[in-house]
């Protein structure tokens, strides 16, 4: 793995687009990292079986290294793991952060803190130009999760599309769904061999969030 980089991975379609402009920048990604609650089997907010990370993991053909623990032991499992890599040789970490600083200086003060080169692929730039990149270029996602304030659950479900591209771009929201507006499961483009076949299983909604379970196989 010595010059290898790992990629944090929650399955959406920031991460393929951080996925596939690492790649075109010359960087080898050799592992996919996701943490995921243990309780539920799911990753957090997009509420998205491990099994179907797997299923993505085998499409766009690296490792997925998927790590059980609780939200409030989030921070040691991420120092060990970061250690791990660093140990293992690998060069740095890649995220899918667009323009949420808390966020991205939590995780890069442990990346750097563990001697990795901390890389963010899509900073700053307008998330509605990075939305339109990823479905022209191939991308395509469903929604898995929306928070109801935001989106209702008519949402839930949608494929990421020139469509989708379209009528987000009429509402006061992120288009990226970078503040919680919506969760979503990359499914094709270019960071993936094949596509990922899924089909829509059981909705649920805690009154909050409304969440759509993917089940595999193709609808």
């Amino acid at each position: 793995m010595r010059g290898a980089y790992a990629l944090l991975w929650s399955g959406g379609k920031d991460g393929a687009l951080a996925l596939d402009r690492a790649r075109r920048r010359g960087l080898e990604v050799r592992r996919l990292i996701t943490f995921y609650d243990p309780a539920t089997g799911r990753v957090r907010f997009h509420g998205t079986r491990v099994s179907m990370l797997h299923a993505q993991a085998g499409a766009i053909g690296v490792e997925l290294r998927a790590v059980p623990t609780a939200w409030e032991a989030m921070d040691g499992r991420l120092r060990a793991e970061l250690g791990r890599l660093r140990e293992e040789g690998f060069a740095g970490v890649v995220l899918g952060d667009i323009h949420l600083a808390d966020v991205r200086a939590w995780y890069e003060g442990r990346v750097r803190e563990a001697g990795l080169e901390h890389v963010e692929p899509l900073w700053g730039e307008p998330p509605a130009a990075l939305l339109t990149e990823f479905v022209e270029g191939g991308g395509r996602a469903v929604l898995t999760c929306v928070e109801l304030a935001r989106l209702d659950e008519t949402w839930l479900g949608r494929v990421i599309d020139a469509d989708f591209v379209r009528d987000v771009a009429r509402l006061p929201i992120d288009p990226c769904g970078e503040r919680g507006e919506y969760h979503s499961f990359a499914f094709a483009g270019p960071a993936f061999r094949r596509p990922v076949d899924w089909r829509p299983g059981r909705r649920r909604s805690d009154g909050r969030f409304a969440q759509l379970d993917l089940l595999p196989g193709w609808r």
